[in-house]
């Protein structure tokens, strides 16, 4: 591969924008959402948004399927959980019970509410018959093509496999009646706090991807709070 003279940095000190989404409030759309098994727990899933922020001019963000032919992203990238906690089957510590495939169908209502594409979620009653399926036509139908959300994106800090600080992003829990994300120039959208949205690291340890070691049992809390009623 030829070497690059393009990526590194101006020299006068100033830090290069990051290709990848990083904490904070951002306006993003979805590529395509993806169910990760979560190892720890039998049947138990991650929701993960492939997602991009607004274009961002004079960016140049990553290939595109690391295609040359396909062009670079427009603006950064990143991998968003729907929420720090797994979704499975089991209970909150009150005692309510929790069933993975509602609670995940719940968060997509909401997604989709936010997006104002929710006829799309309503044509699908009895359509699928498992949270697979279902996930699967919402990426082969892509309703949220080229649509926006505003959102708050926590992060779980980490040392990459480079040395050096990167992220796992999720969703934080709502407060008071204020969500992680929603429509655009929503006031219920949570406004990012680095004290409450980002996880310091117990210890140094090196991670390269969303791993199977985050401290995830069951969600702590039941569905309804990704209600966004």
């Amino acid at each position: 591969m030829a070497l690059s003279t393009l990526d590194l940095g101006s020299g006068d000190g100033s830090k290069k924008l990051p290709k990848k989404i990083q904490p904070g409030n951002h306006r993003v759309k979805i590529h395509r959402l993806e169910l990760e098994p979560f190892t720890f727990i039998d049947g138990a899933y991650h929701v993960i948004l492939h997602a991009e922020t607004e274009p961002i001019e004079g960016f140049e963000g990553f290939l595109v399927d690391n295609d040359e032919s396909k062009g670079r992203y427009q603006g950064q990238i990143g991998k968003i959980k729907a929420s720090y906690y797994a979704f499975a089957d089991g209970k909150t510590k009150s005692g309510i019970p929790v069933i993975r495939d509602r609670a995940i169908l719940m968060f997509l209502q909401n997604l989709t509410r936010a997006l104002n594409i929710s006829d799309w979620m309503k044509e699908q009653h009895n359509q699928h018959s498992t949270i697979e399926d279902f996930v699967e036509a919402f990426n082969k139908n892509a309703p949220f093509n080229d649509l926006y959300i505003d959102a708050c994106i926590a992060g779980k800090e980490y040392e990459n496999k480079d040395g050096y600080k990167d992220y796992n992003l999720f969703f934080p829990s709502n407060t008071n009646g204020i969500y992680a994300f929603g429509e655009m120039d929503s006031s219920k959208v949570l406004k990012f706090d680095g004290e409450k949205h980002i996880i310091k690291p117990k210890e140094p340890k090196q991670v390269d991807r969303f791993g199977d070691d985050d401290d995830i049992i069951v969600p702590k809390k039941s569905s309804s709070d990704f209600n966004l009623d």
